[in-house]
């Protein structure tokens, strides 16, 4: 069996308990599924050939009854017949896709609305056929889309499972195998499409992504909490989910930062800057030094570090693995430098010593301690938190590095000693992981079975000690009944005791490799990635296939997006597949006018999604001075089932009060719009961050002060 120690008995006892717990782990998220609402739909079919049918209708030939849900369920004792179809199979698309104009063989679509595990509601849909003409629902209704609408917000994200629309089910679906890039204005779902399109992957290539997992990225931490219940609910649990400013395995960014240090830490320039500092570790002394091997006295010269440094950096290797051709290359010189100290000849002749002399002179100096101390000095083995922070953190080292820009990048890159991350900081991490070189899981399990081998060899040498001390005074008429420590344990099992087994779960070990190699990407408000960030994200998706999700009228990033094909070609070039999503389903059409004519201040020719409803609810305006909480404190009493939120800029957050850069992707019943001339003024982005955070609400807007 793979992955079983045939020396160890234990081993497959372990791999079994392994294997049962994710077996009872994955049967638990399929009994949640049934809590959550199992069955969601159902959908009469005809012209279906009969073979094909699994659940005929009683006087109706050629109809297949066809029940949809969160998962699919089969009947083992009747044929393994299909009881319930799992939402993302091809045989239950045409819930989604039929409409009267397009019927797809659809006469009727049922949507079941529960509650647990109880029906609330049951509305129907005639779509075709001859029971169209006496059947007492409307034809072609739009209820149950209706009702999803107007729900009351919760602070999770709800599922639209249930009601995803034709122009949804098209990139949830799309078989394109490479960067796919969905755009779409406020409230248009692109969230919501996304999500699911990650859980019809999971079903459709299942073997290949459960292996090399799922990778989501999100804007803040209060939107992942936001889309955390999604997933399970749509059947599939194990991505990893995470902030751009959270993706570096072990960082996690709570500082937050000014908007000029998010625009130089995420320019692209940041790779020119990186690359001098890690050149600043690679030293040349200032003058020549006297040096002792081996008793012998030699003189280092700055041109013998300088010649080690240039075949170590010809290279081409990140810094850490290009240290042992520094060392050789040094090495080298100083043996030489002996060679011509002890090898002359006192005569005038040529070298007395041969090859086989240098050779032993060459490992001499390897293995002298002032050697490693040299090395250590002049080509120090790196680590990225350290040699950001040696950056960061230190004036004089941005000086020498930054030299030729000016004292805005100088202050926007300096921080106090010992800062909390930033969001903008795991790029450069990332960024600097490559060109120092930090070891792969290989790599590093590599040296692990290496040191275990030295602890097998260390175990047995002390069971040896034991043996060796064991009492030997016995009686020479008897045999003695003494346990020796090799009939207790052996080396083997005595160094176990040191190993530590890896039993993660792909999505574990993913979220804590720097270098994991996801089977999908999906990106939600892609629009906030910064160049460097783009770069950090498209090394781990080495396959390029990536869902990537975002709308360019609404990037509050400085450095982010303002346009795909300028972002996307250094990666794929024009290699990527753009859908448009035209309908916003969220916002009513009274505040889309108040954020359209923002939109018209920035990009007056951004298309404009179409409002499905509204609200026949006007804009609230209030003076200046109004209290903003007080006046949510009267919305969430006049409608408590419903979310109430006050937004402003990021610097007057705080104290119950939302910042526009937490509300990203985020959706409110209510909003409270505080000071918006405020957000304006705040950023470089201030129109675009406006335009967010008048766009939360479903169901009314209030605004405090007066709109640019």
């Amino acid at each position: 069996m793979l992955g079983v120690d045939p020396n160890n008995p234990d081993a497959e006892a372990l791999l079994r308990r392994e294997t049962e717990y994710h077996a009872l782990n994955e049967k638990i998220d399929r009994l949640n599924l049934a809590q959550i609402g199992l069955v969601f739909g159902r959908i009469d079919v005809a012209d279906v050939p009969e073979e094909l049918i699994d659940n005929p209708v009683e006087g109706r030939p050629g109809v297949d009854r066809r029940y949809i849900g969160r998962m699919g369920l089969m009947d083992r004792e009747d044929d393994y017949r299909t009881l319930l179809l799992d939402w993302r199979a091809p045989m239950a698309r045409p819930f989604y896709l039929a409409t009267t104009a397009q019927p797809e063989n659809v006469e009727l679509r049922r949507h079941v609305r529960t509650k647990g595990t109880k029906v609330t509601g049951v509305h129907e849909e005639v779509l075709s056929g001859d029971i169209a003409a006496d059947h007492r629902a409307g034809v072609g209704s739009e209820t149950a889309l209706h009702e999803a609408l107007e729900a009351a917000r919760t602070g999770h994200m709800n599922s639209i499972v249930e009601t995803i629309q034709r122009e949804q089910d098209q990139i949830i679906r799309d078989e394109h195998r490479g960067v796919l890039v969905v755009e779409g204005g406020p409230g248009t779902g692109k969230t919501a499409v996304a999500l699911h399109r990650v859980a019809y992957l999971l079903y459709t290539w299942r073997e290949q992504l459960a292996k090399t997992g799922v990778l989501i990225l999100g804007p803040n931490t209060t939107f992942l909490e936001y889309i955390s219940r999604v997933l399970p609910e749509l059947g599939e649990t194990g991505v990893v989910l995470s902030t751009v400013g959270d993706l570096y395995p072990g960082v996690h960014a709570t500082a937050s930062e000014s908007v000029l240090s998010r625009e130089v830490k995420g320019s692209e320039e940041m790779v020119v800057l990186l690359d001098r500092l890690v050149k600043e570790y690679q030293m040349l002394p200032e003058s020549d030094r006297n040096v002792s091997i081996d008793g012998l006295e030699l003189t280092l010269t700055v041109s013998m570090i300088k010649a080690a440094r240039t075949r170590a950096r010809r290279s081409r290797k990140p810094h850490n693995q290009a240290r042992s051709m520094f060392a050789e290359a040094l090495a080298d010189q100083l043996a030489h430098a002996m060679r011509d100290r002890i090898g002359a000849d006192p005569l005038g002749g040529g070298n007395l010593l041969g090859a086989g002399d240098l050779a032993q002179l060459h490992d001499d100096v390897r293995a002298s301690a002032i050697f490693a101390q040299l090395v250590d000095e002049f080509w120090p083995k790196l680590e990225p938190t350290q040699l950001l922070r040696s950056l960061l953190e230190d004036a004089s080292m941005i000086e020498r590095v930054a030299f030729d820009y000016d004292e805005d990048t100088h202050a926007a890159l300096l921080r106090a000693p010992g800062s909390a991350w930033a969001a903008s900081d795991a790029a450069l991490l990332d960024e600097l992981a490559v060109r120092i070189g930090v070891q792969d899981p290989e790599q590093q399990q590599q040296e692990q079975q290496q040191r275990w081998r030295e602890q097998v060899a260390e175990a047995s040498e002390a069971l040896d000690v034991l043996i060796g001390s064991q009492n030997t005074d016995l009686d020479d008429e008897s045999d003695a009944e003494i346990l020796s420590a090799h009939d207790v344990v052996d080396a083997e099992t005595l160094a176990e005791r040191q190993q530590v087994r890896d039993q993660r779960s792909t999505a574990e070990r993913a979220a804590q490799d720097h270098q994991w190699a996801f089977g999908h990407v999906i990106i939600d408000e892609a629009q906030e990635l910064s160049p460097m960030e783009w770069r950090m994200v498209f090394r781990r998706s080495p396959s390029r296939w990536m869902t990537i999700v975002g709308d360019t009228s609404q990037t509050g990033n400085p450095a982010g997006v303002d346009d795909w094909q300028e972002t996307l070609s250094p990666f794929v070039d024009q290699r990527f597949r753009t859908h448009q999503l035209s309908v916003n389903y969220r916002t009513p059409a009274e505040i889309m006018e108040v954020a359209n004519e923002i939109l018209d201040h920035f990009a007056p020719h951004a298309p404009r999604a179409i409002a499905l409803r509204r609200s026949n609810e006007p804009i609230h305006h209030h003076p200046a001075d109004a209290d903003a909480l007080d006046v949510a404190a009267q919305l969430r009493e006049r409608d408590p089932d419903r979310l109430t939120a006050v937004i402003t800029s990021d610097d007057a957050a705080g104290s119950g009060i939302m910042g526009v850069s937490e509300i990203k992707g985020l959706e409110f019943d209510h909003v409270v719009l505080l000071h918006p001339r405020s957000i304006v003024e705040a950023s470089p982005q201030g129109y675009q961050d406006l335009y967010v955070a008048c766009t939360r609400a479903t169901q009314s807007l209030h605004v405090i002060g007066l709109m640019p």
